[in-house]
């Protein structure tokens, strides 16, 4: 009868697998070093005893632990969710354990979580947007730890940063309703605080604007978070006087979505009186009476790359990877021409 799995070691997998303690380390960490037949006798073994290798150990020796932390300021946001998985996928093809903390756009609290997944030995650092507590990038360099900053992408900070240019993308839609004719708009932003992508996209809005010389009322602007409640509101807010806008730029899908919802129930026309447009794009949003033209950001891949950058990092292996994830618009039925 085997020992309980917490008193095996290394040492008993090799004995009663008949090699030494050498293979099975090679067999575990590089099974590509060793045959088919040695790493299935070992394999066999280590199932069979129920051994799991001590994390403290391999970390001496290796002076890895294996581990990535990631912190995402929400965990709720479609974007998000999707590159956390094909984050966890791509490591974990690398053998690496992803560890995830939530900071709710605190700054003071991503710093804290931060802090203590370096206690915790992680081998790099995953972040969003370039915006964080004063202390946080002190805090990284001098435990010369990798990170990547997502979702957002810098030229002048090439290397450090995984994501899609939150400026241009914002640039592009607000011109394609230009081309549309459209001249008198609204805004529905997700507020700019702590959030630097949100910032981008609003500057990426009026830079469109300002080349052809339109202003915003400050009566069609309106900031919120990202509840659909507060879409809902926040667009009847830049509505309660006319002329209204023939066109509204919403910050993120769920204002977007509250938007379209709040407009129906206005009796609006959509795309006929005004046309509603959003960021990100979420399974709601094509699946509405009237589905939302959007930017499309690649978080997938926003995830795949982020991951393999980290791992060529701690590795030091050659990076070799466009680091600029495209944002695409997707044209939908909630935009069409400018009413005459």
């Amino acid at each position: 009868m085997p020992k309980a799995a917490r008193n095996i070691g290394l040492r008993d997998v090799a004995r009663v697998a008949g090699v030494s303690t050498a293979t099975v380390s090679r067999a575990m960490n590089n099974p590509e070093t060793v045959s088919e037949e040695l790493r299935a006798r070992i394999a066999s073994v280590v199932d069979h005893l129920g051994w799991v290798p001590h994390g403290a150990a391999r970390a001496l020796a290796t002076r890895r632990t294996g581990t990535i932390g990631a912190v995402f300021p929400t965990l709720t946001h479609g974007d998000f969710a999707r590159a956390i998985q094909a984050l966890q996928h791509e490591l974990s093809k690398s053998g690496y354990t992803l560890l995830l903390a939530c900071s709710e756009y605190n700054p003071k609290q991503e710093y804290e979580q931060v802090r203590k997944l370096i206690e915790r030995g992680v081998d790099a650092i995953v972040l969003v947007g370039e915006a964080h507590h004063p202390d946080v990038s002190g805090l990284i360099q001098k435990n010369n730890i990798p990170h990547v900053n997502t979702f957002v992408y810098n030229p002048e900070t090439h290397g450090t940063c995984v994501g899609p240019d939150n400026r241009k993308a914002l640039y592009k839609l607000t011109n394609y309703l230009i081309e549309l004719g459209h001249r008198s708009f609204g805004i529905v932003a997700q507020t700019a605080e702590n959030n630097d992508r949100a910032q981008a996209r609003l500057d990426g809005v009026r830079d469109a604007l300002a080349e052809k010389s339109i202003a915003i009322q400050p009566r069609h602007f309106a900031q919120g978070h990202w509840g659909i409640n507060e879409g809902r509101q926040l667009f009847r807010r830049i509505l309660e006087s006319k002329p209204w806008p023939t066109a509204v730029l919403c910050g993120n899908a769920y204002l977007s979505v509250g938007a379209v919802l709040e407009s129906q129930a206005m009796g609006i026309k959509v795309p006929e009186d005004m046309s509603i447009v959003g960021y990100d794009d979420i399974e709601m949003m094509s699946e509405l009476p009237v589905p939302i033209t959007t930017v499309r950001v690649l978080s997938d891949e926003v995830g795949r790359r982020t991951a393999r950058l980290l791992v060529a990092k701690i590795e030091n292996k050659p990076i070799g990877l466009d680091l600029e994830c495209d944002a695409e618009i997707v044209v939908r039925k909630s935009s069409g021409p400018a009413k005459a």
